[in-house]
């Protein structure tokens, strides 16, 4: 593991070029460009497909020997110069959501491309392996990191995507074996160490003008459907007082979880994103509520403890209201992965000695580096994303912001490389 934690001067490593990968990122965000201008490249997409290509290109040009795995990941690998030692891993995801922005996981993968254009172009060997990893499908719950760590069920390749086609069917057209997913998982050690430079998503390093979020680890999200009942019944002739109205009392559920989640101290979030209402008639009082909750924390104790409260308030607003709560659980993308300590010091120090401002976070988000930290020593990388606004066409990052990252990215690798085995 580590030795000793060096202090490498940022004068010791060419920096990436910053107008090469923006221009990189805007010529990826012609696949998939509609006639408003905005982008929308789905995994399993078409336009997925010719995006793949361009940065199996990209990769190539880079001195990356390339292959799709079994599950369509696209591995980069170039050798290193020392012993058999194992790879440092590090990369993010091209795929986005539906008419998405051209940053979220695009800036990260572009990123380790550039890393490893710029050593090549200063003939900088690394000791160790390196693989570029653009895994497959990261939208659509982190398959291609879930199939290298293990966890990628067999149930989840008949789930579709908003293509129409089945992750199994996915799989296929993008140049994976849909029939062979399993043999891909890595063994936990097999890596050096996984690294993920990232958008942050979120509007906390703008508003205090840091440069790098030195993420501390992925939050865990848990999810229930909650089912309201009471009694439907004739809007016009049921008095007030005697009405078991579940629209009623789902509507105080959705304030009780709001008021739970800022009275207990944290970082923590909890939601109601979906609410319906049945019978759905204006005259009708509603009888019964479907609507969600999602709990988000570093912490399963603390997701169960929000639950917990959760689950007690709704009790009493049951008794209150003549209706009875019901919660199922449902799968979510996984539980809370920290990052590694050491990692994370690695990437505050290299940060500051190229004159850049850091800020250790949290990310609300689910990230391909969550698999990755059950194989291997993971770290992640934010850059400010403009406004917060992120799974949406004015998703932005400047040239200046990504080049940043990418070259602490690029020390952070070579300070794992030059003392980790």
């Amino acid at each position: 593991m580590l030795a000793s934690i060096p202090q490498l001067g940022a004068q010791e490593f060419p920096p990436v070029s910053g107008t090469r990968l923006e221009q990189n990122l805007f010529a990826l965000a012609e696949f998939g460009k509609k006639a408003n201008g905005e982008s929308n490249r789905v995994a399993f997409s078409d336009a997925d497909i010719a995006g793949r290509k361009y940065v199996i290109g990209l990769m190539e040009d880079a001195g990356l020997e390339v292959h799709i795995d079994f599950a369509g990941n696209i591995i980069g690998r170039k050798k290193g110069s020392g012993p058999e030692m194992k790879p440092i891993a590090f990369g993010s995801h091209i795929d986005m959501v539906p008419d998405g922005g051209n940053y979220d996981g695009i800036a990260g993968s572009l990123a380790a491309i550039e890393v490893v254009k710029t050593l090549g172009e200063n003939n900088i060997l690394t000791l160790h392996p390196l693989e570029v990893l653009v895994f497959a499908n990261e939208e659509g719950g982190v398959m291609g990191s879930r199939a290298l760590a293990g966890t990628l069920r067999p149930e989840a390749l008949e789930v579709k995507n908003s293509t129409g086609f089945t992750m199994a069917e996915g799989i296929d057209r993008i140049g994976g074996n849909s029939s062979r997913v399993q043999e891909v998982a890595r063994q936990k050690g097999s890596l050096a160490a996984f690294l993920e430079l990232h958008i942050e998503q979120g509007a906390i390093l703008e508003q205090t003008a840091t440069n790098i979020g030195v993420v501390e680890g992925i939050v865990g999200i848990e999810w229930w459907d909650v089912e309201v009942t009471g009694n439907a019944n004739h809007a016009g002739t049921t008095p007030m007082k005697i009405r078991q109205d579940a629209l009623l009392a789902a509507s105080r559920f959705v304030i009780s979880v709001n008021d739970i989640a800022l009275a207990n101290e944290g970082d923590h979030v909890a939601t109601v994103g979906r609410i319906s209402a049945e019978p759905g008639a204006p005259n009708v009082i509603p009888g019964r509520v479907l609507l969600s909750l999602e709990i988000r924390d570093l912490s399963t104790e603390k997701m169960m403890l929000l639950f917990n409260q959760i689950e007690q308030a709704s009790k009493q607003i049951a008794t209150a209201s003549g209706t009875s709560f019901n919660f199922s659980p449902i799968d979510a993308t996984g539980a809370p992965a920290l990052t590694d300590e050491a990692i994370r010091k690695i990437i505050t120090e290299q940060a500051h000695s190229l004159g850049l401002t850091t800020r250790l976070m949290q990310s609300g988000a689910g990230h391909d580096a969550q698999e990755m930290a059950s194989l291997a020593p993971a770290g992640m990388i934010f850059v400010p994303s403009k406004g917060g606004i992120s799974h949406s066409p004015r998703e932005f990052t400047s040239a200046a912001d990504m080049a940043n990252g990418a070259n602490v990215l690029l020390h952070t690798l070579m300070a794992i490389d030059s003392k980790w085995e």
